[in-house]
């Protein structure tokens, strides 16, 4: 908690130093201050490039850009809040705006957007950022969970190869993981140091949905068999086939991909944005292929929570920064900006762009799955960070490593979790 602290401290002076030109001018001429949280060279090259071409064409109204960190922004937003600094642009993500929406942070957007933007975005995705009767953030990039896989190891085996139009049940995901497995090798690799989102987001493929909002909009929490499905498929693989090692459950996705590379692993379940370092690092000759992760009752549905842009409450601009994110997300910028971070746009006429249907690096199997997405499961309830923190996250890291059972592991979800959603529900 105090390294925490120190972090979000240390982030506000960057944040505090980079903005103290905000605001309005003598001459007139209004600066904007947006906090963006581009890390990949190529998406920050394209985020400060269309900054470079706003401010070009709107020499009264600057763009200023901030660099923040994705590692720190929960925090250092909230001292920013309260501090009265906030940027007037924020990237975030939806799965963080719960709080901020409710404390009165951000904006309602419902009169500022243009018609075009709210139209051009599909009703799905504005779920992720309605709070109550208000709209507080612009969803504009997704990414699917998939499967990235040794295409030569595959091919050799004679397993059945995926594909968005049939792709594998769960069922079957775990005897081609046993199938590819043995010798030290394994079929698949769950990088899980983050077990939380993985685990809820995939699960919505099976019909979980382990949040109930009653008629009152109290939220429990209830896992149920449709919700244990994905669960039970990891830890049986971990435990009982040896398809998975145990030794990854720990690890984020980039430390899987030596092992990867290495021939160790024949498939990797990542976020669609790992490709880009995929593709950057994979050993000449390497050849690998983009699979969508298994289908269950629900078919490829898979919850999501996209990065989105808010303005700050406390923004004396707030005319002036939504034009500037309808000219951010205007279709060819969207298509700009999900190259450069190798994630989908949601605009429905940025995804149809030709560059985002290709083949190569697995594109249009990605883009095929883009209708499939759907708001994560604890998209809007309030609580969620204490809870996948203290209940979730050490719960699901105990039961993948065999350390309690699936009883047990339900008991705490529930019981102990819904002593926590309480406390915000009061």
């Amino acid at each position: 908690m105090r390294t925490r602290i120190l972090t979000a401290a240390v982030a506000v002076l960057l944040l505090l130093a980079g903005c103290s030109s905000g605001g309005t001018r003598d001459d007139g001429r209004i600066t904007l201050r947006f906090q963006s949280l581009a890390w990949q060279q190529e998406s920050v090259a394209a985020t400060r490039e269309l900054v470079r071409e706003w401010n070009a064409a709107h020499p009264d109204i600057r763009v200023e850009y901030v660099q923040g960190s994705w590692d720190s922004v929960h925090d250092q937003l909230l001292t920013s809040f309260e501090g009265g600094e906030a940027p007037d642009v924020i990237h975030d993500a939806s799965d963080d705006l719960a709080d901020f929406a409710y404390g009165g942070y951000l904006a309602d957007l419902t009169g500022l957007l243009s018609e075009r933007l709210r139209a051009d975005i599909p009703r799905h995705s504005w779920e992720t950022v309605t709070f109550g009767d208000g709209v507080y953030g612009v969803p504009f990039l997704q990414e699917p969970r998939v499967l990235i896989a040794n295409a030569a190891w595959l091919r050799e085996s004679g397993v059945r190869i995926p594909t968005p139009e049939r792709p594998w049940s769960w069922a079957e995901f775990r005897q081609v993981t046993r199938r590819l497995s043995g010798d030290g090798k394994y079929g698949v690799a769950w990088p899980l140091k983050e077990p939380v989102s993985a685990t809820l987001n995939l699960s919505l493929t099976t019909g979980g949905r382990l949040f109930h909002r009653d008629a009152d909009g109290k939220v429990t929490v209830r896992f149920e068999a449709a919700d244990q499905v994905v669960p039970r498929t990891v830890h049986d693989q971990v435990g009982t086939d040896r398809s998975a090692p145990a030794s990854t459950l720990g690890s984020g996705g980039s430390d899987t991909l030596p092992g990867f590379f290495a021939g160790r692993y024949a498939m990797v379940p990542l976020g669609f944005s790992y490709r880009q370092q995929i593709a950057q690092q994979a050993p000449e000759g390497f050849e690998w292929q983009v699979l969508p992760a298994p289908a269950g009752a629900a078919g490829l549905t898979q919850g999501v929570s996209p990065q989105t842009l808010s303005i700050a409450e406390d923004s004396p601009h707030k005319k002036e920064a939504a034009a500037f994110l309808d000219f951010l997300l205007r279709p060819p910028n969207m298509v700009r900006l999900a190259l450069g971070d190798w994630m989908l746009p949601t605009g429905t006429q940025a995804l149809k762009d030709p560059a985002l249907h290709t083949e190569e690096h697995g594109w249009a199997t990605g883009t095929a799955l883009a209708g499939h997405l759907r708001p994560a499961p604890a998209q809007s309830v309030r609580g969620y960070p204490e809870w996948k923190d203290k209940v979730a996250t050490p719960a699901l890291q105990e039961y993948y490593s065999g350390a309690i059972g699936l009883r047990e592991l339900r008991e705490r979800l529930e019981e102990d979790g819904n002593l926590v959603l309480a406390r915000y529900q009061r």
